[in-house]
């Protein structure tokens, strides 16, 4: 179930895959889920900019979307943990923003289509 969005520069160089699966095992060691249930989009931004756009920095930001019902320990260590992942496979300046936000039980939903 969980969700992870990763919006960032497109002139950054990472290993996507790497960082995904970091995340994912992540999330699993924090909340009740599987890694299967983990699905991570990246999406690149042609432009960005970081203050004045003076630094040169890059930008990533990272939202990880999980069912409400996690306490504010295990939303804050889990931001700890993405967020740690995220520099460690960032090698060039960058602001980088992590946010772990709650999906509500009674109106979520997701499925996998099977397609036509």
């Amino acid at each position: 179930m969980p969700q992870i969005l990763v919006d960032h520069s497109a002139g950054l160089d990472f290993d996507r895959a790497a960082l995904a699966a970091e995340v994912h095992q992540a999330v699993t060691e924090v909340i009740d889920t599987t890694v299967a249930d983990c699905k991570t989009l990246f999406r690149t931004a042609a432009h960005h900019r970081a203050g004045d756009g003076t630094t040169g920095e890059g930008v990533v930001l990272v939202e990880v979307k999980i069912l409400a019902g996690r306490t504010t320990e295990q939303r804050a260590e889990l931001t700890a943990r993405v967020l740690g992942a995220v520099r460690a496979r960032i090698a060039g300046p960058a602001a980088i923003g992590v946010q772990v936000t709650e999906l509500d039980r009674d109106t979520y939903r997701f499925v996998h289509h099977p397609g036509h």
